[in-house]
């Protein structure tokens, strides 16, 4: 390979480099992350026609989601057979539902109060019945098929191949955030690699910093000249050092995005931390398309009023903020949020007040593009598999939907066959 061959910042980073808190010391980072891409070809662009101003911001609730319980069948007596102490009142009752649809009998959580705020504004769809053939009750195995989108759950991320896909192999390093210890595997493709970070004031190089106004100099010489002085323009050393640069710029403006107070209060729950970061780098016009958050504890064998409950009013709380947020800064016609699970739970409660791996659960999109309202229907609480909902909705329609009418990419290259797209996106 020939040493003088020019590299930039994306072709640096499409290989994997995520700049995330673990990172100890520049030489590290440089010696290791390096070595797979000088051989890269730099002549990529963005695919024209992408609308790169379109923000998809994914929420995952990890443990599976008791989605009768979310979106609550309350018309159907079979419900409350099932569920003699975990069964949500009807609408109007002490601790009711929150009323959808009368006609039918489904409402929501009575936690879920931001979300019922949504739907009545037309912001809000519920996808009733998602899951897919042969459902896995394993949260891992189950997890890798919604990430990949793949009933073998091998292979890359949807995320990471629409990336890939829509970047022409080399995405931009800051293409994807995920907020947590780790980026999931839905983000992760061939080239597209994410940002992962837990905590902002973590994301910044552990070796010496160089102070923000010794930087301007620098930087702009290497953008004029492409090298600095003592430096062979075009050598791996300048590639080294600019990207360096880049990359302590990179985390430096994101710190700073997320320091600043944000138009509306957020709750101090961990998922709205998240929801506040993301809504900061929107707001500072980061040039990022998917950003990812994530909830935990969903996986209620026992006691589960209490904690469901509690979850209930943190995720609506979260997502609430996260809208009147985007609203408030103008951005709200940008982004588009989709909240899903691994799996529902079974439809009876079982000995210890909870509920034990089930299949099909409701997803949910927000958003102002968003056309609000109950998509898909209900699962059927009589007609069973082994005790288990029937699914009614691929959730990969859901992807396809997303993809097809708001990312602008072709999901059937993605997502690797046809899914029907559904009618939860507006014009």
């Amino acid at each position: 390979m020939d040493p003088t061959t020019p590299f930039s910042r994306r072709i640096f980073l499409q290989q994997g480099v995520t700049l995330a808190s673990l990172v100890s010391t520049i030489p590290w980072f440089l010696q290791h992350s390096a070595l797979g891409m000088l051989s890269a070809d730099s002549r990529v662009s963005s695919q024209a026609g992408v609308p790169e101003d379109r923000i998809l911001v994914v929420v995952q609730l990890s443990g599976g989601n008791d989605g009768l319980n979310t979106v609550i069948p309350y018309g159907s007596d079979d419900y409350y057979r099932a569920r003699t102490q975990l069964g949500i009142a009807a609408p109007g009752k002490e601790n009711g539902a929150l009323e959808l649809d009368r006609t039918i009998g489904i409402g929501l959580h009575p936690n879920l109060n931001g979300f019922k705020d949504l739907y009545d504004d037309g912001r809000l769809a519920v996808v009733q019945g998602t899951g897919y053939p042969n459902p896995n009750r394993s949260h891992f195995a189950s997890m890798d098929i919604w990430h990949t989108a793949n009933r073998s759950g091998r292979g890359d991320g949807w995320i990471g191949r629409y990336v890939d896909c829509t970047c022409k192999g080399s995405p931009a390093a800051d293409a994807e955030v995920a907020i947590g210890r780790s980026a999931p595997l839905a983000m992760i493709g061939t080239f597209a690699k994410p940002v992962a970070f837990e905590d902002a004031r973590l994301f910044q190089w552990m070796g010496k910093d160089l102070p923000p106004h010794s930087m301007a100099a620098p930087y702009d010489q290497m953008n004029r000249a492409g090298a600095l002085d003592g430096v062979e323009p075009g050598s791996q050393a300048a590639f080294l050092m600019r990207t360096a640069l880049d990359a302590q710029l990179s985390s430096d403006r994101i710190r700073a995005a997320i320091a600043r107070t944000p138009l509306v209060p957020y709750p101090g729950t961990r998922l709205a931390t998240q929801m506040r970061s993301i809504g900061a780098m929107i707001r500072d016009g980061l040039k990022t398309r998917v950003y990812y958050a994530s909830q935990t504890g969903y996986d209620t064998h026992s006691n589960q009023a209490g904690s469901h409950g509690n979850l209930m009013r943190e995720l609506s709380e979260a997502v609430s903020a996260f809208q009147a947020d985007l609203k408030a800064q103008g951005n709200d016609t940008r982004v588009v949020t989709m909240v899903f699970s691994e799996f529902g739970r079974r439809v009876r409660q079982n000995a210890s007040g909870g509920t034990d791996h089930g299949t099909a659960a409701p997803m949910f999109v927000v958003g102002s593009p968003i056309k609000g309202g109950l998509h898909g229907a209900h699962p059927s609480m009589t007609d069973l598999d082994n005790g288990d909902l029937k699914f009614t909705t691929d959730f990969r329609s859901v992807y396809a939907t997303i993809l097809d009418k708001w990312m602008g990419a072709p999901s059937n290259a993605i997502l690797g066959g046809s899914y029907p797209n559904l009618k939860f996106i507006r014009g």
